[in-house]
């Protein structure tokens, strides 16, 4: 009787696996603002702030996640994944560095430096995930990661979008502050410097990009909502 078991349970394991892979392969990053997008427009400043850098620091971990999956891979050139001083194309695109230099800045120079970051890794990042989809070095986990990644930025877009449409709504900043769609920001993602690039030094500079996103964002919360949790 066990010997009947044993492959009713393995064919039984190998389904509940089947299905998880596949949902985990078609799962997509929440969105910021829930399922209607209008919900954004009810929530406070001080929240909507708060949603977009929890979902910052989520992607910057998916980010740390798949670096470490890169030096698994890659084991005997782990000094090359690893090391500093890559030219990154997002270079070009002029950042504050360091936290104090970040709060001495104008709001809406901080916050066009944000949306630039972002709009520079629209096509990068899919351009990264079929990359790493066609590389059999790699397993399913790695995919979905970088998947889920470029949904993730996808999403960060379009809330930090929300987010300063409804500071410029409040008079928090003017509205001389382009969005995504600005010649600016278009300008940023258009470069096409990232073609020339190994997989590995994008994700070295998506995830060094995205931790400035998350710290920025964190810093114009501060300096305009102060009260919330600052």
């Amino acid at each position: 009787m066990t010997a009947h078991i044993r492959p009713v349970c393995a064919v039984w394991v190998g389904m509940v696996c089947l299905v998880f892979c596949s949902r985990l392969s078609g799962m997509k990053a929440a969105s910021i603002c829930g399922n209607a997008q209008a919900e954004c427009h009810f929530l406070s400043l001080a929240n909507l702030f708060d949603r977009v850098i929890q979902h910052s620091a989520r992607m910057h971990g998916i980010s740390n996640d798949l670096h470490s999956e890169f030096e698994l891979y890659f084991l005997p050139s782990k000094n090359q994944v690893s090391r500093v001083g890559r030219n990154c194309h997002t270079s070009n695109i002029l950042t504050p560095n360091g936290k104090e230099n970040a709060q001495r800045i104008e709001r809406e120079e901080l916050t066009e430096v944000i949306m630039k970051l972002l709009a520079a890794w629209r096509d990068p990042l899919w351009h990264f995930h079929q990359s790493v989809a066609r590389n059999h070095r790699f397993n399913g986990y790695g995919s979905n990661k970088s998947l889920e990644m470029s949904d993730m930025a996808h999403e960060l877009r379009k809330g930090v979008q929300k987010v300063v449409e409804k500071m410029q709504t409040l008079g928090v900043i003017s509205n001389s502050v382009g969005g995504l769609a600005s010649p600016e920001a278009l300008l940023a993602a258009d470069g096409s410097g990232w073609r020339f690039m190994k997989d590995s030094d994008l994700l070295y500079c998506f995830r060094r990009d995205s931790n400035k996103i998350q710290n920025y964002l964190k810093i114009l919360k501060c300096r305009i909502v102060p009260e919330h949790g600052c």
